[in-house]
């Protein structure tokens, strides 16, 4: 039996957050439903990455609602608003990240919901918040990054801002998300009634970066400094952390003995043999290092330095990646069917329970594909 068996889910959210969440609820164990305009279903189906689609939906759409269902209805129509909210009043969670106002004109609010189904977890995810000068703000993941200054942590100094390289407000904020919605369950246990649960893609990124900021705000408010040597890692870590280039690919070093390094890789690193040059001069030492480490393989350097207890690995891509045995190991990928019988291979849950791991053969749903069946269990009596 899988955790979140029993419970249901209807899920209003569009794009990455709200979604990704609701693919965590429904690998659990949840019957995560879909709240779909009609014919053209939630915005992301129609959102590309490199312009993959299968069954006129983006294999980015496929990817963020496998194992869910699809209800289609137009919440501007009477007739479906009703129906919707006969679904709320048997549902234990609804989610949406419409813009602020959005719900209050359906008439879908929490307080709303509330007098429908006073047992509710309502979870909300904004841009922003609901107030302030911010609060109407696109809530768009690259400029959330832009915004939070994360993107002043990665690359060189003499790069500007780089974004990270995936939706990692979007990504952060869904996973926020599932712990305020698991932990509002808990105090529903405990107090029997509904829950509010608002998070926001601003503030979940810049929890991320709790560590960074924490620095900045208690040591008079300097900012990172990414230094201009390739393959910086951390922009608050001194050398050796970072990656190197080999004669045949790259190596990441992570913290360690520096005096120890030094006489492994046969360099002459006495003039940084007090700590704290380690980070003030982490430039030259990564300049001294790189010149050393270029000279050799990757294979040759990850031996040598493993066998004397050096934190050490290849990069490896998507490629090396995919043929490790870790993958097929520990069962890292799966794959979906959807109704046409079409198969898609992609990532499972990374939780496992009872030392089983949690799969789903189910990919996303077609625009309303869940309408007879879902008609059938809650409407129609």
């Amino acid at each position: 039996m899988k955790p979140l068996e029993g419970l249901l889910v209807l899920e209003f959210s569009q794009f990455l957050a709200g979604p990704s969440a609701g693919l965590k609820l429904a690998d659990l164990g949840a019957r995560v439903i879909k709240i779909e305009r009609p014919v053209k279903g939630e915005a992301c189906r129609q959102l590309s990455i490199k312009d993959l689609f299968v069954d006129d939906s983006s294999l980015l759409f496929h990817t963020i609602n496998r194992n869910k269902e699809s209800f289609a209805a137009n919440l501007k129509n009477s007739t479906d608003l009703e129906n919707v909210k006969k679904l709320i009043a048997k549902a234990d969670i609804m989610t949406h990240n419409f813009r602020p106002g959005v719900m209050e004109k359906i008439g879908l609010t929490f307080e709303d919901v509330l007098t429908i189904n006073p047992k509710i977890i309502y979870g909300t995810i904004t841009g922003y918040g609901n107030t302030g000068p911010w609060a109407k703000k696109p809530g768009q993941d690259l400029l959330v990054q832009s915004l939070s200054g994360l993107t002043w942590l990665s690359g060189k100094s003499s790069q500007g801002p780089v974004p990270f390289g995936l939706a990692v407000a979007d990504l952060m904020c869904g996973n926020h998300f599932v712990q305020g919605i698991l932990a509002a369950l808990l105090k529903r246990i405990k107090t029997g009634k509904g829950v509010l649960v608002e998070v926001s893609l601003l503030e979940s990124v810049l929890d991320v970066q709790f560590e960074a900021l924490t620095i900045f705000l208690n040591n008079g408010g300097q900012l990172a400094d990414r230094g201009n040597v390739k393959g910086s890692a951390h922009a608050f870590l001194s050398a050796p952390y970072g990656i190197y280039e080999t004669n045949n690919g790259y190596i990441a070093l992570a913290m360690g003995d520096l005096m120890q390094l030094g006489d492994i890789l046969d360099v002459d690193l006495s003039a940084y043999s007090d700590k704290k040059t380690w980070f003030t001069g982490r430039a030259a030492i990564r300049k001294i290092l790189r010149k050393r480490i270029t000279t050799k393989s990757s294979e040759h350097w990850i031996d040598i330095l493993r066998k004397n207890g050096i934190w050490c690995e290849k990069v490896l891509n998507y490629n090396d990646l995919n043929n490790q045995a870790f993958m097929n190991d520990l069962q890292l990928k799966q794959t979906v069917k959807n109704s046409e019988g079409k198969d898609m291979i992609t990532t499972r849950l990374p939780i496992q329970f009872d030392g089983g791991i949690l799969t789903s053969t189910k990919a996303a749903p077609m625009v309303g594909e869940g309408n007879e069946t879902i008609h059938k269990q809650f409407l129609n009596n």
